[in-house]
């Protein structure tokens, strides 16, 4: 059973089958502990800060006696929903799927256990009408406290192998808007200059997700914009962004927004009580 918000002091719990599908944010507040991720063991102390997506890949979990952690879980496309297509998370993930540990000054750890309590305070009053966009709105100040303190990191680690420059060639493409009529994965790496098969393999060691993610995170924003927008029509639209057929892109729009494009707009409409 997968699950949309999860909150725990439980070190031994974060890597639980059912959070297969989300973002674990862990932070330790007392004592040393460790974990094994991509084949790494990592150690943590006080006021390290763990950023895993499927945390069910992290194993040999290790906790001295006086380790205290409280974590929070998230739906990982949940999350990503949240933000803008060109938004830092998406480099950040390439150097936390390295090294997810990031040391906090006790300023920042203030703030991320401030917004882990403001988020476990709320986590069980579903019976709200808005519950998913409160939930939205607090996991969105913990993901922004999260960049800055992962921007200070990121400072002086810096990728400059091939695999790492393939990475970020591909990240500037993308935050063109190219990807509004290019979607297919040979069309980048034609652009690149490397082979589909070895883009595909270096993007996902590198971060974790398919260069096919990359490419729809950054076309979906797009998609709502124009859907949107009441004065194109679904098959303007459609032929903006490169569709072949109405029916693709009425497929596309139901597999990543979970609506027909028609849908989409019906629900985006005001509602009057």
């Amino acid at each position: 059973m997968n699950v949309d918000f999860l909150y725990s002091a439980d070190f031994y719990g974060m890597n639980a089958n059912e959070l297969s599908n989300t973002c674990m944010h862990l932070l330790c507040t007392a004592g040393e502990g460790s974990f094994v991720f991509n084949e790494r063991c990592y150690h943590i102390v006080k006021n390290d800060l763990v950023v895993i997506p499927s945390p069910n890949k992290v194993k040999n979990l290790a906790a001295h006696a006086d380790l205290q952690v409280e974590w929070f879980a998230a739906d990982y496309k949940f999350l990503q929903s949240l933000l803008p297509s060109n938004n830092y998370s998406i480099g950040g993930s390439i150097s936390l799927n390295h090294n997810p540990v990031i040391s906090l000054t006790d300023k920042q750890a203030d703030n991320i256990l401030a917004d882990f309590q403001r988020l476990r305070i709320r986590l069980e009053e579903r019976n709200l009408m808005f519950y998913r966009e409160l939930m939205g709105s607090l996991c969105l100040t913990m993901m922004y406290d999260i960049f800055e303190a992962h921007s200070q990191r990121d400072v002086t680690e810096r990728h400059t192998d091939r695999a790492g420059f393939i990475v970020k060639q591909l990240m500037d493409l993308l935050s063109t808007g190219i990807s509004q009529t290019e979607r297919e994965v040979s069309y980048y790496a034609e652009r690149l200059n490397v082979s589909p098969k070895y883009l595909s393999e270096t993007v996902r060691r590198m971060t974790g997700h398919s260069v096919t993610s990359y490419i729809d995170r950054h076309t979906i924003p797009i998609l709502k914009e124009y859907l949107s927008d009441d004065r194109l029509s679904l098959t303007q639209i459609a032929d903006r962004m490169n569709f072949s057929t109405l029916s693709y892109f009425s497929r596309y729009c139901t597999k990543h927004l979970g609506q027909s494009p028609s849908e989409y707009r019906l629900s985006r409409q005001p509602k009057f009580l």
